[in-house]
């Protein structure tokens, strides 16, 4: 338990965690400048012409900086080449340099570009995947050996104006940090932290610091503890915010905004970079639209303050609750969709919710996107729903027919004057200020009901997880459904925000289930998949297979996003299988190390096959490699064949 908010000012009033401002090429981060947007190419950076061009498509889509992988001298040096031909057209958008096993590419990078990045899992710092033991003094000797191979980096930063990321990804540690503190958020921070000390030691502080990874809850934890690591030895660098391999569509979309939008929401953040398998263009409308909700966040409606925040932020454990029906304790988180609006409610609206119904068998087929409950309001149901399928009524219409197969969803005032329930299952809807002392006498005594908790708060994620909190503090372990409302937004705007208002609480352990009301943001389909998809990002129910894939860059040696179509076309039926598409052994096995399977480029046309980070076929054809996968989940007994949709009665 903590009580004081030892990762940002406030858990209830929204404001910016004030950093250190650095100035990158003449756009400042931090301070009180706006969150900036930025990017990577995808070009090899040998094409100077076409890597100037991709740039130039990323600056005009409103990415404020351009990042360019410089994996050795030669492609260090032609930065000068690409900086020069963007200077000529007008472009002054600041160059970042992005550097991994080679100091001396840094070095030439550093008299060139405006910002070097570098990842010290592999910068200077050994990964060979050894378990190795390290006495206090081995483990200095490391230190002292790290220290002299980043510090001439450190003085040519300084002697030519070069700001610096300091970007730790979960996948990179090296073995020595993994041999101290293992694959975790303290890990990553410690990893940093090395780097960063060595550069204060220096009165070096243009500095930015990132902590990346494919893990939405390793990744925002990881950046909590750094700010907690940062205020007790008295630093504020600004952050660069990213989900690595967050992937494309809709996932890489939901999956950026449950971890970056988690930290935006508490203020944290001065730069962001949403890494999608797509062009580099497309990633920049994405963060633009996670950024701007949050120019005038600060005007929102008082909540009080917490003075006891019960919350583990540095580590995920799941709020304790009862069960109620399928709602709660070990269960996954339920979803639930609102039907209430339509005019008429038939078996052709649940085939969008994932059932199917088989007219000539009298059967429903269920797929694994199929919701755990529909909200029908006033409405009436005329025909026979699958077995799986529960409804939730408005009680004043359940409380004619008090019909048990349907739950009635209460307000705050039916419940306290009303006496007649459903026997086992009662959703009560409240807000934060209607948890009256009344109410909580009551619920306390009702192993029957389940909460619906909203907000019309612009801050509405902390006004939720305060009532969470304040749930957790009066010792309340009644399940709780998260809900949320919005109207007239675009599908992706939609998707943006709601994975932002769930997720980032689901990442703390808080709700058994979410429940989106939508007016004019898309189709049931969009509404149903948004919510699967947002409880898979946060990683509390696993519904499809889930892909781990490089944004692509510079290093990419085969076509990331025709291959990662290929893949997902003969392997989206594996339903909670991880897999790992690197563009490049930079990338892959380190990065991917969340995946149980891993496909790497190691060379033109040749592929490299992995089981979670262990080498099981190197060098394949690219054309046989897809195939030998699917062999090596055969031997694993994890590949199932294609099936038709379950049936259900």
């Amino acid at each position: 338990m903590t009580d004081i908010y030892t990762y940002c000012d406030s858990l209830t009033q929204y404001s910016r965690f004030k950093t250190r401002e650095v100035d990158v090429g003449g756009i400042p981060l931090g301070g009180n400048n706006p969150i900036r947007i930025q990017s990577m190419t995808t070009t090899d950076t040998m094409d100077t012409i076409g890597t100037v061009n991709q740039a130039i498509r990323m600056i005009e889509a409103g990415c404020e900086y351009i990042r360019i992988t410089a994996p050795s001298i030669k492609e260090a040096k032609n930065l000068a080449e690409i900086k020069n031909h963007l200077n000529s057209q007008g472009y002054k958008q600041p160059i970042i340099a992005d550097i991994h096993f080679t100091p001396k590419a840094a070095m030439e990078a550093a008299k060139i570009v405006e910002k070097i990045r570098i990842n010290p899992g592999n910068f200077a710092d050994r990964k060979k995947f050894k378990e190795i033991e390290y006495t206090d003094s081995s483990y200095n000797n490391e230190l002292e050996r790290i220290h002299d191979k980043f510090h001439p980096l450190v003085s040519r930063c300084k002697l030519e104006g070069c700001s610096l990321r300091i970007g730790a990804n979960h996948g990179s540690l090296s073995d020595r940090i993994l041999s101290r503190y293992g694959d975790t958020p303290r890990g990553m921070v410690e990893s940093a932290m090395e780097f960063l000390r060595i550069c204060v030691q220096y009165n070096f502080h243009h500095i930015v610091l990132s902590m990346k990874a494919s893990n939405t809850r390793v990744m925002v934890q990881a950046y909590r503890l750094l700010v907690y690591q940062m205020k007790l030895e008295n630093m504020n660098y600004p952050l660069h915010l990213g989900v690595t391999e967050a992937g494309d569509g809709e996932d890489g979309r939901i999956k950026s905004s449950v971890g970056i939008g988690t930290l935006l929401e508490d203020g944290l953040g001065d730069t962001i970079r949403v890494s999608l398998t797509e062009e580099p263009e497309y990633e920049i409308p994405v963060a633009k639209e996670l950024v701007e909700r949050y120019k005038n966040r600060s005007m929102h409606k008082s909540i009080k303050e917490i003075s006891v925040n019960s919350l583990e932020p540095y580590s995920y454990k799941k709020r304790k609750t009862n069960i109620v029906k399928n709602i709660g304790k070990s269960n996954v988180p339920r979803v639930v969709i609102d039907l209430s609006y339509l005019d008429s409610i038939n078996r052709e609206v649940l085939n969008d919710l994932g059932y199917r119904y088989y007219k000539d068998e009298d059967k429903w087929g269920i797929g694994d996107f199929a919701c755990d409950y529909i909200f029908i309001g006033d409405k009436e149901i005329n025909f026979k729903i699958p077995g799986t399928l529960n409804i939730i009524q408005l009680y004043s219409v359940w409380l004619k027919n008090k019909d048990s197969m349907i739950a009635p969803l209460l307000n705050s005032i039916e419940y306290l004057d009303n006496n007649i329930y459903h026997p086992s299952i009662n959703f009560l809807n409240i807000t934060l200020s209607e948890l009256s002392d009344s109410l909580i006498k009551k619920i306390v005594q009702d192993k029957t009901v389940v909460l619906i908790i909203e907000t019309n708060n612009d801050h509405g994620l902390a006004e939720q997880r305060k009532l969470f909190i304040d749930l957790i503090n009066l010792k309340i372990e009644i399940p709780v459904i998260i809900k949320r409302s919005y109207n007239n937004l675009s599908i992706q705007t939609f998707q943006l925000y709601s994975a932002t208002d769930i997720g980032g609480l689901l990442i703390d352990g808080l709700g058994d289930g979410i429940f989106i009301s939508n007016k004019n943001c898309g189709f049931l389909k969009d509404i149903n998949h948004t919510s699967f998809g947002i409880l898979q990002a946060s990683r509390t129910r696993i519904s499809k297979t889930e892909y781990i894939s490089c944004p692509s860059c510079g290093r990419t040696l085969f076509d990331l996003q025709e291959t990662t179509a290929m893949i997902r076309s003969k392997t989206s039926h594996l339903k909670g299988v991880k897999i790992g598409i690197m563009g490049c052994i930079v990338n892959g096995p380190g990065e991917m190390a969340d995946a149980d399977y891993g496909y790497v480029g190691t060379g033109v046309g040749k592929i490299s096959l992995y089981r979670g980070q262990n080498v099981v076929e190197s060098n394949l054809s690219s054309e046989n490699a897809v195939q030998k996968l699917i062999q090596i989940m055969k031997d694993d007994k994890v590949w199932v064949e294609p099936d038709l949709v379950e049936e259900v009665s």
